[in-house]
């Protein structure tokens, strides 16, 4: 039996209803669980290949979706052309919503998984059965963008119980047409924590991070610089070495473009007079350190 692509593991592949994201979570006991298990095409579809990974699986679904092959065929010829498909594990999401999840009959126990309406969670080698029930469950439940459904339900697996020997890498892919940094590609979330005691929750703060540099304030978070927001933003620029008057004006305002590049806060920088308050609280906790 093949040994060096054992990838035990949980994962959860969805697409949102709403905005048509595609995405993978997972985690794993295995280095860098990112970089084999999730592939996803936007538009297109997900897949989560592991146990004994096959990485030609997502580049081979993809193709074969893009071609207009429908899932069920795929999930057929998966299996009729893989001479090691019991060792297999995978789940498959279209840009439809149509899921497959497959688990092999060799895979170790505790192996299994669950297809839903525009889902697949599937896992092997588990703590049992709670830790796909967890996953269901909370993405079932929960509302908000497709990344932050995903965290939690991997959380919530990973509360469950998780891979049963333990904890060390986990992975957030989201794929969105022209979602990447400068729209140029579709990553629109690609994050990975490759070695870690515990990788579930540092993930979920990188997505907080990712969130912070790149996401886009709403009107209502914009605050004019005056007044107390006027006073805290000055004291923030003073403490970051900048020398700065007693009132906003437009030295100040270069010194904030200047140390909003140096926290790679530019992306959220209003135009002048006005903060975000994301910024405006993440460079006092920054300064306050």
């Amino acid at each position: 039996m093949p040994t060096s692509r054992w990838i035990s593991t949980f994962s959860l592949v969805a697409r949102d209803p709403e905005s048509g994201d595609l995405g993978v979570a997972t985690a794993s006991k295995f280095l860098a669980v990112g970089a084999v298990v999730p592939y996803a095409l936007a538009d297109v579809g997900a897949v989560a290949t592991q146990s004994y990974a096959n990485t030609s699986y997502g580049p081979r679904v993809v193709r074969a979706l893009r071609a207009g092959v429908p899932l069920d065929l795929i999930d057929q010829a998966l299996q009729a052309t893989d001479d090691q498909i019991g060792l297999r594990q995978y789940g498959l999401v279209d840009a439809a919503g149509r899921a497959v999840s497959f688990t092999g009959d060799d895979c170790h126990p505790w192996a299994g998984g669950r297809a839903g309406d525009g889902y697949a969670a599937q896992g092997n080698l588990l703590a049992g059965p709670e830790v796909i029930e967890a996953l269901v469950e909370t993405f079932e439940g929960a509302r908000g963008p497709l990344p932050e459904r995903l965290a939690s339900a991997l959380a919530a697996g990973d509360q469950a119980g998780g891979d049963a020997r333990g904890r060390q890498s986990a992975a957030l892919l989201v794929v969105r047409a022209e979602g990447g940094y400068g729209g140029m590609n579709d990553r629109y979330i690609d994050l990975r924590v490759d070695d870690d005691p515990d990788p579930v929750p540092r993930l979920a703060q990188l997505l907080a991070l990712q969130r912070l540099f790149f996401g886009q304030p709403s009107e209502d978070d914009l605050l004019p610089i005056e007044g107390e927001v006027e006073a805290r933003l000055l004291a923030v620029l003073r403490a970051a070495g900048y020398e700065v008057g007693s009132r906003w004006d437009d030295a100040a305002e270069g010194s904030l473009r200047t140390l909003a590049g140096v926290e790679n806060l530019e992306e959220r920088l209003a135009e002048p007079g006005r903060i975000d308050r994301a910024v405006l609280e993440h460079l006092e906790r920054v300064r306050a350190r």
